[in-house]
């Protein structure tokens, strides 16, 4: 499903890729069928098949969104023959990447992270903080998303995804001490994603922490535009007579900050409510976008 967002993204939106391949291991796969409709070259037998393709020697960048153990191996073969390979599983081999953080700065890295669906949409308004106080103590988020929207993929990664999310939170986001959270919400009709984070941090205003996170909320919607803040920033006053209690930092003060986001698919495949796989998608075109784009000045050059 991911895959086949991905190629439609590619063919309507993308300004310096091409669609090489699509590649499954389900013969009868909606995805496989479409993209065969559409021209592409396709294969139902994984990274191996996709090495047999003729095409193959000209596929330059490879979007893998199987699992964070599949990926291990399908990493170590594309790496061999010399491919970029954008991550989207949460195996983290490569650095951490969020377009609106790091975008730019891990574009020669072999192999790119694109985190999880709950740290693309959240890690930046952690980040938003961090960069308009003095220090981020605490950085915790809950990702909701449908349970419609989470594959077996998913589903078989729920540890890394938790894992793979609190140490984007402290590495990306600046936070000192971080905890991610996932809810597979079975409600009838899907639910579109929702994500709250909270954070603890002393220096800086309210005014320029709300600033901050407008700011970032824009920059993120120039490729999600579906990506909102739901309700205003709230804030809470954490004085030194009631301090909480941080795990691995202790009792702190501060002003705790609560946002809450809603991010709204934008159905090129998936449906509007799986904007958890939405975001992953376009941040993952962003990030190859700007490779090619990087690759091609280089070539004229």
């Amino acid at each position: 499903n991911i895959g086949t967002d991905l190629m439609i993204k590619i063919m309507r939106n993308a300004s310096h890729l091409a669609m090489g391949a699509m590649v499954g291991i389900d013969p009868k796969s909606d995805g496989l069928a479409r993209a065969a409709r559409l021209g592409v070259a396709v294969t139902h037998e994984g990274i191996d098949g996709l090495r047999k393709l003729p095409d193959y020697k000209d596929i330059q960048v490879v979007f893998d969104a199987t699992s964070a153990g599949a990926h291990m191996h399908n990493n170590a073969l594309l790496q061999a023959d010399g491919k970029k390979v954008i991550d989207l599983t949460p195996a983290a081999i490569g650095p951490f990447t969020i377009p609106v953080i790091n975008g730019a700065a891990n574009l020669d890295e072999p192999n790119v992270n694109m985190v999880t669906c709950g740290g693309q949409a959240t890690i930046p308004m952690v980040y938003a903080v961090r960069r308009a106080t003095d220090r981020v103590i605490w950085g915790e988020i809950v990702a909701s998303i449908s349970s419609k929207s989470a594959g077996p993929g998913t589903r078989a990664n729920i540890d890394e995804f938790t894992e793979t999310t609190s140490n984007a939170i402290r590495k990306l986001g600046g936070a000192e001490h971080s905890k991610a959270v996932i809810i597979l919400n079975p409600a009838e009709p899907p639910l579109i994603m929702r994500d709250t984070v909270f954070t603890l941090s002393q220096g800086g205003s309210r005014e320029a922490i709300e600033q901050s996170v407008a700011e970032m909320a824009a920059e993120v919607q120039k490729y999600v535009p579906g990506y909102r803040l739901k309700q205003k920033v709230q804030f809470e006053e954490i004085g030194n007579n009631a301090p909480v209690r941080i795990p691995g930092a202790g009792y702190c003060s501060g002003l705790k900050t609560t946002i809450f986001l809603e991010v709204e698919g934008a159905a090129h495949y998936l449906p509007a409510y799986a904007g958890n796989l939405d975001i992953m998608t376009s941040a993952a075109l962003v990030t190859a976008d700007r490779w090619a784009e990087q690759q091609l000045k280089k070539e004229a050059a």
